[in-house]
């Protein structure tokens, strides 16, 4: 190769690797991330706010509220501020008017038990109230707070039968109501450690529809009506079952805030369908499983009556009694008697 071609090599090499580290070096400063002074922290207050969404008639719990910093600037005389309010005291209280997750709880957002519409504004719409007796045995103890959801059960004993045995039965004939309150009580007692305090209650109030309000005050006059406390994976698991069989619909496009509602609503609708029951029988083989046959009725006596003939001279002669001894047979006409004889 001669001088010149050489030369000609060399400086296009030079050029090629100049221009490499050139591009490299305009690359790696156009991905250098550009540093910008961090956004100043809101100076303000600490102020009330909602963790979750709060739709109307909601049940106010610890889990459900908490305290975050606010922008002085932004703070309303109606919120709750921190140092200044007891959040103990806002527990067991109603939402009146429905708070979305992060807004500022308001003053009058939130209605106290006493207070008047109390428990109206812990009702859906179109919900009635409705209160059942229980005991320490058919009310779990006493581990049934206001807002847990549980199932009702009624047991009864079918009496009747020509054999005399009743039929035992219980049957869980609704699920998925919402319990309101206990006694008069819609909050969860706590000690000075705060543990909550398991009581005994005589009551306890429900929320359903006039339908199934209907159906728990005919219940009470046929037996013995127990709950039954529900998980609370319960309802994720039924709402599942019941978006996969269709009997709940999500339209397309709607929004995920209207699509929370809607599942919402889903969940704490409570269920008359089909109930399940066990019997005597299915616990223990010394009872019966089937209704008791209906007594028999005694059958008709039949009644035969003779009617009279007319004896021969025209007089109507009387049914014969069945004579109790020796007879003798007497003929008049065309008419014959027996006649006892004497012993």
């Amino acid at each position: 190769m001669d001088r010149k071609k050489l030369v000609l090599l060399l400086a296009a090499l030079i050029i090629a690797v100049g221009t490499a580290l050139a591009a490299r070096s305009l690359f790696a400063d156009a991905a250098a991330p550009q540093v910008e002074a961090a956004a100043p922290v809101p100076q303000g207050p600490k102020v009330l706010v909602a963790q979750r969404a709060l739709p109307t008639g909601t049940i106010i719990t610890a889990d459900a509220i908490g305290f975050q910093q606010w922008p002085e600037e932004l703070v309303q005389q109606a919120y709750f501020i921190e140092g200044e309010s007891d959040i103990s005291k806002l527990l067991g209280t109603v939402v009146r008017h429905p708070v979305t997750a992060g807004e500022p709880v308001t003053q009058g957002s939130l209605v106290a038990p006493g207070d008047r519409g109390f428990l109206a504004a812990a009702l859906g719409p179109g919900m009635r109230a409705i209160t059942v007796p229980v005991s320490a045995k058919t009310g779990v103890g006493g581990f049934v707070f206001p807002g847990d959801r549980v199932d009702l059960m009624l047991t009864q004993a079918v009496e009747g039968g020509d054999d005399g045995g009743a039929l035992r039965a219980t049957e869980t004939i609704l699920r998925n109501l919402r319990v309101l309150a206990t006694d008069q009580s819609t909050t969860q007692e706590t000690n000075e450690a705060g543990d909550t305090v398991v009581r005994a209650f005589r009551t306890v109030t429900l929320e359903v529809t006039p339908k199934i309000a209907e159906k728990v005050s005919v219940a009470q006059t046929i037996g013995t009506l127990s709950l039954s406390l529900r998980s609370i994976a319960d309802n994720q698991a039924e709402l599942e079952r019941a978006i996969a069989s269709g009997d709940v619909t999500i339209p397309e496009n709607i929004s995920p805030e209207e699509e929370e509602k809607l599942l919402r609503e889903a969940m704490g609708r409570p269920s008359e369908g089909s109930t399940t029951y066990q019997t005597g029988g299915d616990v223990s083989r010394f009872q019966r499983s089937t209704m008791p046959r209906r007594k028999t009725e005694a059958a008709p006596q039949t009644v035969v009556t003779v009617a009279n003939q007319p004896a021969g001279n025209g007089t109507v002669a009387a049914a014969p009694e069945k004579p109790k001894g020796p007879v003798v047979r007497v003929t008049r006409g065309k008419a014959t008697t027996e006649v006892e004889v004497s012993k």
